[in-house]
């Protein structure tokens, strides 16, 4: 039986691990991070949550990535950056909301064009999605637990605690509480 849960909670970090954000390519499809695109137009058009990432794909020997404050930003200043990025192909994670602010620190480059402003929201929720017609939502304590993740005699069901982290992957919302609870359900069996 412990094999069993062992193969569960594998398939739970499995699930766990691949459910992440989007990835955005600063200036696709069109254009790249370059002194032809358009990043403010560019960034008007994609819509950036928390868990989402940016990637800026460049010349490396031309350009650079310059995290920088608003002031920075505005002024097209590189004199303090809050991070810099120099690979040419630089993965930015965007963990929460707000406002985060990109120049190019090559002298020039910024005031050519070379900056964008990303505008992050909270991350989507399981209820952003409509429901098909005739569907209904079961929040994690109303759902059933599949005939195959029953509690022993004896056993109590762990209820799903109000912070448990939502997960979802393509249309398939999961409870990591939820999947705690049937894991350790599982071992119980």
């Amino acid at each position: 039986m412990a094999t069993k849960a062992l193969l569960l909670v594998a398939m739970a970090a499995a699930v766990l691990g691949t459910a992440s954000g989007a990835t955005h390519t600063v200036g696709a499809p069109g254009g790249s991070w370059d002194l032809q695109t358009n990043h403010g137009q560019w960034a008007s058009t994609v819509k950036f949550r928390a868990g989402d990432q940016l990637v800026f794909k460049y010349a490396r020997a031309a350009h650079n990535v310059l995290e920088v404050s608003k002031a920075d930003y505005d002024a097209c200043s590189n004199s303090s950056p809050l991070a810099s990025f120099h690979t040419g192909n630089d993965v930015v994670p965007l963990p929460a909301a707000g406002n985060r602010y990109f120049i190019c620190g090559v002298p020039g480059h910024c005031d050519g064009g070379m900056k964008v402003r990303v505008n992050v929201q909270a991350a989507a929720s399981s209820t952003d999605a409509p429901l098909p017609a005739g569907r209904r939502a079961l929040s994690p304590a109303s759902a059933p637990l599949p005939s195959a993740i029953t509690p022993a005699a004896g056993a109590q069901a762990v209820p799903p605690s109000s912070s448990a982290v939502a997960v979802s992957v393509g249309s398939v919302g999961l409870s990591l509480g939820g999947i705690l609870a049937a894991a350790g359900l599982m071992v119980l069996y």
